[in-house]
Protein backbone atom coordinates (compact mmCIF):
# COMPACT_ATOMS: atom_id res chain seq x y z
CA UNK A 1 0.00 0.00 0.00
CA UNK A 2 3.22 2.86 1.05
CA UNK A 3 4.86 1.64 -2.28
CA UNK A 4 1.74 2.24 -4.45
CA UNK A 5 0.84 5.45 -2.62
CA UNK A 6 4.52 6.28 -4.43
CA UNK A 7 4.11 5.05 -7.21
CA UNK A 8 0.80 6.79 -7.39
CA UNK A 9 2.33 10.46 -6.92
CA UNK A 10 5.41 9.97 -9.08
CA UNK A 11 2.72 9.18 -11.98
CA UNK A 12 1.11 11.94 -11.37
CA UNK A 13 3.63 14.58 -10.58
CA UNK A 14 5.24 13.46 -13.84
CA UNK A 15 2.48 12.40 -16.41
CA UNK A 16 -0.60 14.53 -15.75
CA UNK A 17 0.14 17.70 -13.08
CA UNK A 18 3.72 19.06 -13.69
CA UNK A 19 4.11 20.47 -10.01
CA UNK A 20 7.07 21.96 -9.02
CA UNK A 21 9.95 19.78 -6.95
CA UNK A 22 9.01 21.73 -4.03
CA UNK A 23 5.22 20.61 -3.81
CA UNK A 24 6.04 17.29 -4.64
CA UNK A 25 8.06 16.71 -1.74
CA UNK A 26 5.10 18.21 0.35
CA UNK A 27 3.11 15.93 -1.16
CA UNK A 28 5.44 12.71 -0.64
CA UNK A 29 5.87 14.02 3.52
CA UNK A 30 2.13 14.53 3.64
CA UNK A 31 1.96 10.52 1.78
CA UNK A 32 4.21 9.28 4.78
CA UNK A 33 2.88 10.81 7.49
CA UNK A 34 -0.38 9.17 6.79
CA UNK A 35 1.06 6.25 6.43
CA UNK A 36 2.62 6.60 9.59
CA UNK A 37 0.12 7.02 11.35
CA UNK A 38 -1.59 3.44 10.22
CA UNK A 39 1.37 1.02 9.99
CA UNK A 40 4.77 0.99 12.11
CA UNK A 41 7.74 3.23 11.81
CA UNK A 42 9.62 0.06 9.92
CA UNK A 43 6.80 1.23 6.93
CA UNK A 44 7.20 4.99 7.25
CA UNK A 45 11.14 4.43 6.79
CA UNK A 46 10.86 2.10 3.82
CA UNK A 47 8.33 4.21 2.28
CA UNK A 48 10.85 7.52 2.98
CA UNK A 49 13.93 5.93 1.56
CA UNK A 50 11.73 4.50 -1.67
CA UNK A 51 10.36 8.13 -2.34
CA UNK A 52 13.40 9.85 -1.84
CA UNK A 53 14.60 7.55 -4.67
CA UNK A 54 11.96 8.05 -6.73
CA UNK A 55 12.16 12.03 -5.85
CA UNK A 56 15.69 11.99 -7.04
CA UNK A 57 14.84 9.37 -9.98
CA UNK A 58 11.82 10.74 -11.80
CA UNK A 59 11.36 14.21 -10.45
CA UNK A 60 14.31 16.15 -10.42
CA UNK A 61 16.73 17.46 -13.11
CA UNK A 62 18.54 14.81 -15.04
CA UNK A 63 15.41 12.78 -14.15
CA UNK A 64 15.45 9.01 -15.26
CA UNK A 65 19.11 9.08 -13.84
CA UNK A 66 20.28 8.67 -10.04
CA UNK A 67 22.31 11.99 -10.18
CA UNK A 68 21.70 15.62 -9.05
CA UNK A 69 22.98 18.29 -11.64
CA UNK A 70 22.25 20.86 -9.31
CA UNK A 71 23.93 21.05 -5.68
CA UNK A 72 20.94 22.83 -4.03
CA UNK A 73 19.34 19.67 -4.75
CA UNK A 74 21.64 17.86 -2.43
CA UNK A 75 20.23 19.39 0.45
CA UNK A 76 16.35 19.40 -1.01
CA UNK A 77 16.88 15.77 -1.01
CA UNK A 78 18.57 15.55 2.12
CA UNK A 79 15.93 17.76 4.02
CA UNK A 80 12.88 15.89 2.21
CA UNK A 81 14.12 12.30 3.71
CA UNK A 82 15.33 13.82 7.05
CA UNK A 83 11.86 15.41 7.19
CA UNK A 84 10.09 12.06 6.39
CA UNK A 85 11.88 10.36 8.59
CA UNK A 86 11.45 12.03 11.20
CA UNK A 87 7.70 12.83 10.70
CA UNK A 88 7.46 9.21 10.38
CA UNK A 89 8.56 8.84 13.40
CA UNK A 90 7.16 11.06 15.56
CA UNK A 91 3.51 9.98 14.09
CA UNK A 92 4.95 6.20 14.86
CA UNK A 93 5.50 7.68 18.33
CA UNK A 94 2.45 9.28 19.17
CA UNK A 95 0.56 6.63 18.18
CA UNK A 96 1.63 3.92 19.97
CA UNK A 97 1.39 6.74 23.09
CA UNK A 98 -2.25 6.64 22.05
CA UNK A 99 -2.78 3.16 21.73
CA UNK A 100 -0.70 2.80 25.36
CA UNK A 101 -3.25 5.35 26.65
CA UNK A 102 -6.41 3.24 25.98
CA UNK A 103 -4.82 0.41 26.86
CA UNK A 104 -4.26 1.81 30.19
CA UNK A 105 -7.86 3.24 29.97
CA UNK A 106 -9.02 -0.05 29.17
CA UNK A 107 -7.24 -1.39 31.98
CA UNK A 108 -8.63 1.10 34.50
CA UNK A 109 -12.47 0.76 32.79
CA UNK A 110 -11.51 -3.12 34.03
CA UNK A 111 -10.62 -2.05 37.58
CA UNK A 112 -13.22 -0.03 37.93
CA UNK A 113 -16.02 -2.59 36.98
CA UNK A 114 -13.60 -4.99 39.05
CA UNK A 115 -14.19 -3.11 42.32
CA UNK A 116 -17.69 -2.44 41.85
CA UNK A 117 -18.39 -6.18 42.05
CA UNK A 118 -16.41 -6.85 44.47
CA UNK A 119 -18.14 -4.77 46.81
CA UNK A 120 -21.29 -6.26 45.92
CA UNK A 121 -20.27 -9.55 47.41
CA UNK A 122 -20.29 -8.99 51.17
CA UNK A 123 -20.54 -13.09 52.63
CA UNK A 124 -16.71 -14.00 53.05
CA UNK A 125 -17.45 -18.06 51.88
CA UNK A 126 -19.09 -16.40 48.55
CA UNK A 127 -16.80 -13.73 48.23
CA UNK A 128 -13.31 -16.11 47.93
CA UNK A 129 -15.16 -18.09 45.71
CA UNK A 130 -16.20 -15.20 43.17
CA UNK A 131 -12.59 -13.55 42.89
CA UNK A 132 -11.14 -15.62 40.31
CA UNK A 133 -14.10 -16.14 38.54
CA UNK A 134 -14.65 -11.88 38.59
CA UNK A 135 -11.14 -11.73 37.87
CA UNK A 136 -11.02 -13.66 34.53
CA UNK A 137 -14.20 -12.33 33.58
CA UNK A 138 -13.48 -8.65 33.86
CA UNK A 139 -10.24 -8.50 32.60
CA UNK A 140 -11.06 -11.00 29.82
CA UNK A 141 -8.23 -13.96 31.13
CA UNK A 142 -8.49 -17.46 30.69
CA UNK A 143 -7.90 -18.48 34.14
CA UNK A 144 -6.64 -17.41 37.57
CA UNK A 145 -5.88 -18.65 41.22
CA UNK A 146 -6.32 -16.66 44.57
CA UNK A 147 -3.77 -18.36 47.35
CA UNK A 148 -4.81 -17.22 50.77
CA UNK A 149 -1.99 -17.60 53.22
CA UNK A 150 -3.83 -17.91 56.66
CA UNK A 151 -6.61 -20.59 55.40
CA UNK A 152 -3.67 -22.11 53.21
CA UNK A 153 -6.22 -22.57 50.07
CA UNK A 154 -6.35 -21.96 46.76
CA UNK A 155 -9.63 -20.57 44.66
CA UNK A 156 -10.01 -21.00 41.32
CA UNK A 157 -11.62 -20.09 37.83
CA UNK A 158 -11.40 -20.94 34.36
CA UNK A 159 -9.02 -23.54 33.04
CA UNK A 160 -6.35 -25.68 34.97
CA UNK A 161 -2.86 -24.29 34.66
CA UNK A 162 -0.25 -26.36 36.03
CA UNK A 163 1.96 -22.94 36.32
CA UNK A 164 -0.57 -21.81 39.09
CA UNK A 165 -0.32 -23.79 41.52
CA UNK A 166 -0.47 -23.76 45.12
CA UNK A 167 3.52 -23.91 45.68
CA UNK A 168 4.19 -21.55 43.22
CA UNK A 169 1.60 -19.07 44.82
CA UNK A 170 3.19 -19.71 48.43
CA UNK A 171 6.38 -18.31 46.22
CA UNK A 172 4.92 -14.79 45.57
CA UNK A 173 3.83 -14.21 48.84
CA UNK A 174 7.44 -15.19 50.65
CA UNK A 175 9.15 -13.25 47.83
CA UNK A 176 6.65 -10.29 48.38
CA UNK A 177 6.90 -8.97 44.35
CA UNK A 178 5.37 -9.14 41.64
CA UNK A 179 6.62 -11.66 38.32
CA UNK A 180 5.26 -11.68 34.68
CA UNK A 181 6.71 -14.86 32.62
CA UNK A 182 5.79 -13.23 29.09
CA UNK A 183 6.86 -16.29 27.34
CA UNK A 184 4.12 -18.73 28.82
CA UNK A 185 1.37 -15.26 29.31
CA UNK A 186 1.80 -15.53 33.24
CA UNK A 187 1.56 -12.56 35.83
CA UNK A 188 1.29 -12.86 39.27
CA UNK A 189 1.40 -10.71 42.21
CA UNK A 190 1.25 -10.39 46.01
CA UNK A 191 -2.12 -9.37 47.39
CA UNK A 192 -0.80 -6.80 49.82
CA UNK A 193 -2.86 -4.67 52.28
CA UNK A 194 -0.60 -1.34 53.27
CA UNK A 195 2.28 -3.50 54.33
CA UNK A 196 0.75 -6.65 55.08
CA UNK A 197 1.24 -9.62 52.65
CA UNK A 198 -2.40 -11.91 52.99
CA UNK A 199 -1.95 -14.06 49.79
CA UNK A 200 -0.93 -13.92 45.91
CA UNK A 201 -2.83 -13.96 42.73
CA UNK A 202 -2.05 -15.48 39.46
CA UNK A 203 -3.58 -15.36 36.37
CA UNK A 204 -3.13 -16.27 33.22
CA UNK A 205 -4.01 -15.72 29.02
CA UNK A 206 -2.11 -12.20 28.63
CA UNK A 207 0.52 -9.95 29.97
CA UNK A 208 -0.92 -7.17 32.60
CA UNK A 209 0.85 -3.81 33.59
CA UNK A 210 2.65 -3.43 36.68
CA UNK A 211 0.37 -0.87 38.10
CA UNK A 212 -2.72 -3.06 36.98
CA UNK A 213 -1.76 -5.84 38.80
CA UNK A 214 -0.85 -3.89 42.19
CA UNK A 215 -4.02 -2.33 42.03
CA UNK A 216 -5.95 -5.79 41.54
CA UNK A 217 -3.88 -6.90 44.62
CA UNK A 218 -4.83 -3.91 46.41
CA UNK A 219 -8.40 -4.27 45.63
CA UNK A 220 -8.77 -8.05 46.41
CA UNK A 221 -6.67 -7.86 49.66
CA UNK A 222 -9.43 -4.68 50.51
CA UNK A 223 -12.54 -6.78 49.81
CA UNK A 224 -11.28 -9.50 51.71
CA UNK A 225 -10.34 -7.79 55.17
CA UNK A 226 -13.77 -5.74 54.31
CA UNK A 227 -15.75 -9.26 54.26
CA UNK A 228 -13.77 -10.47 57.12
CA UNK A 229 -15.12 -7.58 59.32
CA UNK A 230 -18.49 -7.74 58.03
CA UNK A 231 -18.84 -10.93 59.08
CA UNK A 232 -16.89 -10.37 62.25
CA UNK A 233 -19.77 -7.46 63.04
CA UNK A 234 -22.23 -9.93 62.19
CA UNK A 235 -21.18 -12.41 64.45
CA UNK A 236 -20.78 -9.30 67.21
CA UNK A 237 -24.01 -8.37 66.14
CA UNK A 238 -25.69 -11.51 66.57
CA UNK A 239 -23.73 -12.23 69.83
CA UNK A 240 -25.25 -8.92 71.17
CA UNK A 241 -28.83 -9.76 70.49
CA UNK A 242 -28.73 -13.55 71.35
CA UNK A 243 -28.13 -11.87 75.07
CA UNK A 244 -30.39 -9.43 74.65
CA UNK A 245 -32.85 -12.47 73.61
CA UNK A 246 -32.13 -14.38 76.57
CA UNK A 247 -32.21 -11.82 78.86
CA UNK A 248 -36.44 -11.13 77.49
CA UNK A 249 -36.79 -14.73 77.90
CA UNK A 250 -35.31 -15.03 81.29
CA UNK A 251 -37.62 -11.78 82.41
CA UNK A 252 -40.44 -13.22 80.81
CA UNK A 253 -40.16 -16.93 82.12
CA UNK A 254 -39.15 -15.40 85.66
CA UNK A 255 -42.36 -13.20 85.47
CA UNK A 256 -44.54 -16.07 84.51
CA UNK A 257 -43.45 -18.00 87.16
CA UNK A 258 -43.40 -15.73 89.87
CA UNK A 259 -46.22 -13.96 89.39
CA UNK A 260 -48.36 -17.28 90.71
CA UNK A 261 -45.80 -18.20 92.86
CA UNK A 262 -46.04 -15.10 94.63
CA UNK A 263 -50.11 -14.97 94.76
CA UNK A 264 -49.54 -19.04 96.23
CA UNK A 265 -46.75 -17.71 98.83
CA UNK A 266 -49.43 -15.03 99.86
CA UNK A 267 -52.26 -17.19 100.47
CA UNK A 268 -50.81 -20.23 102.21
CA UNK A 269 -48.96 -17.27 104.58
CA UNK A 270 -52.09 -16.34 105.37
CA UNK A 271 -54.00 -19.68 105.98
CA UNK A 272 -50.95 -20.87 108.22
CA UNK A 273 -50.43 -17.14 110.28
CA UNK A 274 -53.94 -16.80 110.83
CA UNK A 275 -56.10 -19.97 111.55
CA UNK A 276 -59.25 -18.16 112.61
CA UNK A 277 -59.97 -17.40 109.21
CA UNK A 278 -63.72 -17.44 108.54
CA UNK A 279 -65.16 -19.99 106.24
CA UNK A 280 -65.46 -17.64 103.11
CA UNK A 281 -61.72 -16.05 103.15
CA UNK A 282 -60.20 -19.76 103.53
CA UNK A 283 -61.91 -21.14 100.47
CA UNK A 284 -61.11 -17.68 98.40
CA UNK A 285 -57.60 -18.44 99.60
CA UNK A 286 -57.47 -21.93 98.79
CA UNK A 287 -59.19 -21.12 95.06
CA UNK A 288 -56.39 -18.36 94.58
CA UNK A 289 -53.75 -21.23 95.17
CA UNK A 290 -55.84 -23.68 93.11
CA UNK A 291 -56.08 -21.24 90.25
CA UNK A 292 -52.02 -20.50 90.55
CA UNK A 293 -51.43 -23.61 90.85
CA UNK A 294 -52.91 -24.62 87.45
CA UNK A 295 -51.34 -21.67 85.58
CA UNK A 296 -47.87 -23.04 86.64
CA UNK A 297 -48.79 -26.56 85.86
CA UNK A 298 -49.83 -24.84 82.83
CA UNK A 299 -46.95 -23.23 81.85
CA UNK A 300 -44.37 -26.59 82.40
CA UNK A 301 -47.18 -28.40 79.95
CA UNK A 302 -46.65 -26.09 77.14
CA UNK A 303 -42.86 -26.52 77.67
CA UNK A 304 -42.79 -29.81 77.78
CA UNK A 305 -45.33 -29.91 74.90
CA UNK A 306 -42.71 -27.53 72.80
CA UNK A 307 -40.07 -30.11 73.90
CA UNK A 308 -41.87 -32.89 72.49
CA UNK A 309 -43.02 -31.79 69.07
CA UNK A 310 -39.54 -30.12 68.55
CA UNK A 311 -37.81 -33.56 68.93
CA UNK A 312 -40.46 -35.12 66.75
CA UNK A 313 -41.78 -37.29 69.16
CA UNK A 314 -45.33 -36.28 69.13
CA UNK A 315 -47.38 -39.03 66.74
CA UNK A 316 -50.28 -37.14 64.88
CA UNK A 317 -53.36 -39.15 63.89
CA UNK A 318 -53.50 -37.61 60.41
CA UNK A 319 -57.13 -38.31 59.11
CA UNK A 320 -59.37 -36.16 56.59
CA UNK A 321 -61.21 -33.49 57.92
CA UNK A 322 -63.52 -30.92 56.81
CA UNK A 323 -62.52 -27.12 57.80
CA UNK A 324 -65.89 -26.63 59.18
CA UNK A 325 -65.48 -29.34 61.38
CA UNK A 326 -62.38 -27.95 63.02
CA UNK A 327 -63.58 -24.28 62.99
CA UNK A 328 -66.71 -25.89 64.92
CA UNK A 329 -64.83 -27.83 67.56
CA UNK A 330 -62.05 -24.91 67.95
CA UNK A 331 -65.35 -22.33 68.75
CA UNK A 332 -66.95 -25.19 70.93
CA UNK A 333 -63.69 -25.18 72.98
CA UNK A 334 -63.50 -21.83 72.93
CA UNK A 335 -67.11 -20.68 74.19
CA UNK A 336 -66.40 -19.41 77.20
CA UNK A 337 -63.40 -17.69 76.78
CA UNK A 338 -64.95 -15.75 73.95
CA UNK A 339 -67.85 -14.40 76.41
CA UNK A 340 -70.73 -13.62 73.57
CA UNK A 341 -68.02 -12.29 71.39
CA UNK A 342 -68.85 -12.24 67.46
CA UNK A 343 -67.16 -15.10 65.56
CA UNK A 344 -67.95 -14.30 61.64
CA UNK A 345 -67.02 -17.37 59.53
CA UNK A 346 -67.11 -17.74 56.14
CA UNK A 347 -65.98 -20.81 53.58
CA UNK A 348 -66.48 -21.34 50.31
CA UNK A 349 -68.24 -23.80 48.58
CA UNK A 350 -66.58 -27.59 47.60
CA UNK A 351 -64.02 -26.46 50.02
CA UNK A 352 -61.73 -30.13 50.01
CA UNK A 353 -61.18 -32.28 53.35
CA UNK A 354 -58.08 -31.43 55.02
CA UNK A 355 -55.59 -34.37 56.11
CA UNK A 356 -54.94 -33.46 59.74
CA UNK A 357 -54.50 -34.81 63.79
CA UNK A 358 -58.22 -32.73 64.59
CA UNK A 359 -57.18 -32.41 68.66
CA UNK A 360 -53.83 -31.03 67.48
CA UNK A 361 -54.93 -28.69 64.87
CA UNK A 362 -57.80 -27.87 67.22
CA UNK A 363 -55.52 -26.11 69.55
CA UNK A 364 -53.91 -23.86 66.98
CA UNK A 365 -57.45 -22.66 66.11
CA UNK A 366 -57.92 -22.05 69.39
CA UNK A 367 -54.97 -20.38 70.29
CA UNK A 368 -55.60 -18.05 67.29
CA UNK A 369 -58.76 -16.97 68.66
CA UNK A 370 -57.90 -16.58 71.90
CA UNK A 371 -55.20 -14.45 70.85
CA UNK A 372 -57.69 -12.15 68.95
CA UNK A 373 -59.88 -12.70 71.64
CA UNK A 374 -57.13 -11.17 74.35
CA UNK A 375 -55.94 -7.96 71.40
CA UNK A 376 -59.19 -6.82 70.67
CA UNK A 377 -61.29 -4.25 72.38
CA UNK A 378 -64.43 -6.03 73.55
CA UNK A 379 -67.48 -5.91 71.33
CA UNK A 380 -65.35 -5.77 67.81
CA UNK A 381 -65.92 -9.01 65.95
CA UNK A 382 -63.48 -11.88 64.90
CA UNK A 383 -63.26 -13.78 61.38
CA UNK A 384 -62.52 -17.14 60.42
CA UNK A 385 -62.19 -17.62 56.73
CA UNK A 386 -60.62 -20.33 54.39
CA UNK A 387 -59.49 -20.83 50.81
CA UNK A 388 -57.67 -23.21 48.67
CA UNK A 389 -55.02 -22.53 46.82
CA UNK A 390 -53.28 -25.59 45.15
CA UNK A 391 -52.80 -28.52 47.33
CA UNK A 392 -53.06 -26.49 50.53
CA UNK A 393 -55.86 -24.68 52.38
CA UNK A 394 -55.31 -21.79 54.23
CA UNK A 395 -56.95 -21.04 57.52
CA UNK A 396 -57.21 -17.60 58.46
CA UNK A 397 -58.42 -15.82 62.02
CA UNK A 398 -58.33 -11.74 61.53
CA UNK A 399 -59.14 -9.45 64.42
CA UNK A 400 -59.31 -6.02 64.94
CA UNK A 401 -57.10 -5.18 67.31
CA UNK A 402 -54.15 -2.62 67.81
CA UNK A 403 -52.07 -4.42 65.57
CA UNK A 404 -48.17 -5.49 66.04
CA UNK A 405 -45.42 -3.35 65.34
CA UNK A 406 -42.80 -4.67 62.23
CA UNK A 407 -40.33 -4.88 64.07
CA UNK A 408 -42.01 -7.56 66.47
CA UNK A 409 -43.94 -9.30 63.70
CA UNK A 410 -40.28 -11.41 63.26
CA UNK A 411 -40.28 -12.74 66.37
CA UNK A 412 -44.09 -13.10 68.00
CA UNK A 413 -43.23 -17.37 67.37
CA UNK A 414 -40.18 -17.35 69.33
CA UNK A 415 -40.15 -19.35 72.47
CA UNK A 416 -41.40 -16.98 75.64
CA UNK A 417 -41.55 -14.18 73.43
CA UNK A 418 -44.69 -11.83 74.33
CA UNK A 419 -44.98 -8.19 73.01
CA UNK A 420 -43.62 -5.64 74.33
CA UNK A 421 -46.75 -3.64 75.34
CA UNK A 422 -49.18 -6.36 76.27
CA UNK A 423 -46.25 -8.13 78.29
CA UNK A 424 -47.75 -7.47 81.39
CA UNK A 425 -51.36 -6.47 80.51
CA UNK A 426 -52.52 -9.90 79.14
CA UNK A 427 -51.82 -12.82 81.16
CA UNK A 428 -49.48 -15.76 78.99
CA UNK A 429 -46.63 -17.70 78.85
CA UNK A 430 -45.21 -16.37 75.32
CA UNK A 431 -45.18 -20.51 74.21
CA UNK A 432 -49.06 -20.87 72.73
CA UNK A 433 -47.66 -19.22 69.07
CA UNK A 434 -44.71 -21.33 69.38
CA UNK A 435 -46.71 -24.73 69.67
CA UNK A 436 -49.52 -23.71 67.25
CA UNK A 437 -46.23 -22.80 64.83
CA UNK A 438 -44.73 -26.73 65.15
CA UNK A 439 -48.11 -28.17 64.94
CA UNK A 440 -48.65 -26.79 61.64
CA UNK A 441 -44.95 -27.51 60.55
CA UNK A 442 -45.64 -31.27 61.73
CA UNK A 443 -48.57 -31.05 58.91
CA UNK A 444 -46.74 -30.40 56.85
CA UNK A 445 -48.04 -26.42 56.31
CA UNK A 446 -47.04 -23.25 57.40
CA UNK A 447 -48.04 -19.91 59.71
CA UNK A 448 -47.42 -16.15 59.28
CA UNK A 449 -48.91 -12.88 60.55
CA UNK A 450 -49.81 -9.46 58.93
CA UNK A 451 -50.30 -6.40 60.65
CA UNK A 452 -50.67 -3.15 60.64
CA UNK A 453 -51.20 -0.89 63.96
CA UNK A 454 -54.54 0.11 64.66
CA UNK A 455 -56.53 -2.09 62.24
CA UNK A 456 -55.69 -5.56 62.75
CA UNK A 457 -54.28 -8.84 62.41
CA UNK A 458 -54.56 -11.47 60.38
CA UNK A 459 -52.75 -15.15 60.99
CA UNK A 460 -52.91 -18.02 58.27
CA UNK A 461 -52.24 -21.53 58.25
CA UNK A 462 -51.91 -24.00 55.67
CA UNK A 463 -53.14 -27.74 55.92
CA UNK A 464 -52.85 -30.24 52.63
CA UNK A 465 -55.53 -31.25 51.12
CA UNK A 466 -56.60 -35.05 51.21
CA UNK A 467 -55.78 -36.32 48.16
CA UNK A 468 -58.45 -39.23 47.02
CA UNK A 469 -61.52 -37.18 49.20
CA UNK A 470 -64.68 -35.95 47.62
CA UNK A 471 -64.60 -31.86 48.72
CA UNK A 472 -67.16 -30.65 50.99
CA UNK A 473 -68.08 -27.45 52.86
Amino acid sequence: MALATVAAITFVCREVIHFNVTTVALLFILAILAVSTVWDIYVSVLMSIVAAFAYDYFLLPATMKVTIADPQHWFRLIAFLMTAIIGSNLSSRQQKQAEEANRRRREIERLYEFSQRLLSAGNPIELLNAIPRLVVDSFELGAAALFLADKEKVYRSGLQIPQLEKEKLQTIVAREEIQVDEEHGLCFVPVRLGVRIIGSLGVSGRILSRQSLEAMGTLIAVAVERARAVEALGKTEAFREGEKLKSALLDSITHDFRTPLTSIKASVTSLLSDPGLGEKKRHELLTIINEETNRLNSLVGEAAEMARLEAGEVELDLKPHPVSEIIAAAMEQCRTALNHRPVEVKLPENLPLVRADLDSIKQVLVQLLTNANNYSAEGLPISITAEQNGDLVSISVADRGRGIDDAELGLIFDKFYRGRDQRYVVQGTGMGLPIAKAIVEAHGGTISVVSQLGKGSVFTFTLPVERGQATRR
